[in-house]
């Protein structure tokens, strides 16, 4: 399953959001290192489901559809807060690092109206720049990946020249743990065009802070989207990163709570909720829903959680859905279930890809595919597209 890591300072959101994310129980506190270890919880990322479009009535395995949309599973870490020179061992210091080490991607929520200061501490709101803490995490991660280098670095140089290995391959090797691939090293060692021998820490860290782009890629999360000081901080933040989306997280919690109780309509992700039953509210209550309604749902069209999932995976990450059968006719797999499967891959990728994702064994007979909308076969060097119904015809 495809895991996303959720990073931050202390006391910025961090559970509310994977909380709200995933509906599950993951202690709340004001105070520093309230998650001590790293929370693993499934969260879902919505798209369209075909059901709709092809008249049938879809019987899932892998996911859940509700009223025509998919909701695919990916697994959230909640990794416990990090503070400056985590890397070096502050605070809860490499541990938490350590838990980054097999996520795909980070989303890394910071604190929008600026109430808490670089180590976490809540301040008088909008006296922290939260664009600090945009550069403070990626530079804790970058060196991380720094200290795993560099203390191997001239054995590892010495390894590279007397045995002619490829530097980029000896590179991927020191950081497998990680879970960056050979390809992304290979393009991020090419910013560097003196001999590798001739590196300084500098070069080391030109080539990570790339390197962690291509491999780790971030989005971040305009948490407290809310509060009074956070509008400004939110345009700044937009005017300096592509990759900015705000939310409320609690805003999110306390809908989903409110839907999950009866007491509102709401799915994740809905820029509006309908009160179905006012008689149940106190007036704080609907006072609160309102708030949340003009500040939060009417602001920003949402709140921002599942806009940031799907944004992670489709748009981040890059990824499609597709939806493999057996029987390209009737839409099943062999025991009848209509599409039972919704697959994340990579765009770009081909149907031999997809046989791969689902079965190794699947790929290696993989002969040909067929289209199941139009019950044709594809070409070997077909891309598959968003929503493709994909028969995998295998070798007996």
């Amino acid at each position: 399953m495809l895991q996303i890591a959720v990073t931050g300072k202390p006391n910025v959101g961090k559970s509310s959001f994977f909380n709200s994310a995933t509906l599950s129980e993951v202690e709340v506190a004001s105070y520093p290192f309230t998650t001590i270890d790293a929370n693993k919880a499934v969260a879902h990322v919505i798209t369209t489901c075909p059901c709709t479009e092809m008249e049938v009535t879809c019987n899932p395995r892998n996911s859940k559809c509700v009223e025509g949309k998919r909701l695919i599973p990916v697994e959230l870490v909640d990794v416990a807060g990090l503070v400056p020179g985590a890397h070096e061992g502050r605070g809860l210091g490499n541990k938490f690092l350590d838990d980054l080490r097999q996520a795909r991607a980070f989303i890394h929520i910071i604190d929008a109206s600026g109430s808490t200061d670089e180590e976490g501490r809540p301040c008088e709101a909008g006296s922290h720049d939260p664009l600090d803490d945009v550069e403070f995490l990626e530079h804790e991660i970058t060196m991380w990946l720094f200290g795993i280098l560099k203390k191997n670095w001239n054995r590892m140089i010495r390894k590279v020249m007397s045995e002619r290995l490829k530097f980029a391959v000896v590179i991927a090797e020191q950081l497998s743990g990680t879970g960056i691939m050979l390809e992304d090293v290979i393009e991020s060692t090419k910013l560097i065009s003196k001999d590798y021998d001739k590196w300084e820490d500098s070069d080391i860290i030109t080539v990570l802070d790339d390197l962690l782009k291509r491999a780790k890629p971030m989005l971040i999360v305009a948490n407290k989207a809310d509060l009074p000081t956070a509008e400004k901080n939110i345009k700044r933040l937009k005017e300096k990163y592509v990759n900015v989306i705000p939310a409320s997280a609690e805003s999110e919690l306390a809908l989903i709570r409110a839907a999950e109780a009866g007491l509102i309509d709401y799915f994740p992700g809905s820029s509006d909720f309908e009160i179905l039953k006012p008689e149940k509210l106190t007036d704080n209550q609907i006072k609160a829903l309102n708030y949340i309604k003009e500040h939060v749902l009417q602001k920003y069209g949402g709140t921002g959680v599942q806009k940031a999932l799907n944004t992670i995976v489709f748009d981040t990450l890059n990824m499609i859905t597709v939806y493999p059968v057996e029987d390209e006719h009737k839409l099943c797999d062999k025991k009848g279930n209509i599409l039972p499967d919704a697959i994340l891959i990579r765009k770009g990728s081909k149907p031999k890809d997809l046989a791969y994702v689902i079965h190794t064994d699947i790929g290696d007979s993989f002969m040909h595919a067929m289209d199941a909308r139009k019950c044709m076969r594809v070409s070997s060097d077909h891309e598959l597209v968003d929503g493709d119904i994909i028969s995998i015809v295998c070798r007996n």
